[in-house]
């Protein structure tokens, strides 16, 4: 019988060759040989959530998927302010309220899509995510004769698929930096304070057409963000479309 005798220098080496191995073998498992060593697929990308900027400009949101009573007073106080805004509209929506989606056109605002049917898309596959925004821009597009620009992903859900499956159709994947939490029927100067409290340069703001307490807050919002100074812009004037980065926040700042 022969016993092999092991230096203390030799078995660390080893030890530490098989831990090595154990963890290209489970990396390779789930991501890649390539892709380890290449290092593909392994950052996770990001939407756009407010702008770098020393501006003081910023954008209001409207996402619209349920109901439509509150959205020709909405309108009403966006013009009568001289206010830009930016509308993201379900494709389902837009076929239902195709009379709200000209008159939006009509009026100046902008308007991006926000999915076909509204569905937690990072549950969907990249084919299912293409059909939802195919088939909403082609909605959009054949009301107002504009192809949409913008996407923001339902419920703010979003994964590596599906940015690049909107990058692949030409959309920027917009999410929000001021969460107004209008569709929580808080009052209008709740709602208010959350927005003018947290608002800066470059910020998108998020609310929604058919909050109970939306316009009366709206009026509020502008009032205040005008006494600060602020110029009111579309998303698609506010973010950059080429020559940036997204840090890990997701601001999106520009490269000089």
């Amino acid at each position: 019988m022969y016993f092999i005798t092991l230096k203390k220098q030799d078995l660390l080496y080893w030890c530490v060759t098989l831990l090595l191995l154990v963890v290209f073998i489970t990396l390779n498992t789930y991501i890649g040989t390539a892709d380890v060593f290449l290092n593909k697929n392994t950052k996770r990308k990001l939407p756009i959530y407010s702008v770098e900027t020393n501006e003081k400009k910023l954008a209001i949101s409207f996402d619209a998927a349920w109901g439509a009573d509150k959205t020709d007073e909405l309108i009403d106080i966006l013009k009568g302010n001289e206010i830009k805004a930016t509308f993201f509209l379900v494709g389902f929506w837009a076929e239902k309220y195709s009379g709200k989606v000209e008159k939006l056109d009509k009026n100046g605002f902008e308007i991006g899509t926000h999915s076909n049917t509204h569905p937690k898309m990072t549950d969907l596959s990249q084919t299912r995510m293409q059909l939802e925004l195919e088939t909403s821009c082609n909605i959009l597009q054949n009301i107002t004769g504009k192809k949409p620009q913008i996407f923001r992903p339902p419920f703010g859900a979003y994964n590596n698929k599906l940015i690049e499956t909107a990058d692949d159709l030409g959309l920027k994947t917009i999410q929000w930096d001021v969460d107004s939490l209008d569709w929580k029927n808080l009052t209008a100067q709740d709602i208010a304070k959350r927005v003018i409290s947290n608002a800066k340069n470059g910020s998108i703001i998020l609310m929604h057409n058919n909050g109970e307490n939306t316009p009366q807050a709206l009026r509020l919002i502008i009032l205040g963000l005008k006494n600060k100074g602020f110029e009111f812009v579309c998303v698609s004037e506010l973010i950059y479309w080429d020559g940036y980065y997204i840090d890990h926040t997701g601001r999106q700042i520009k490269i000089i």
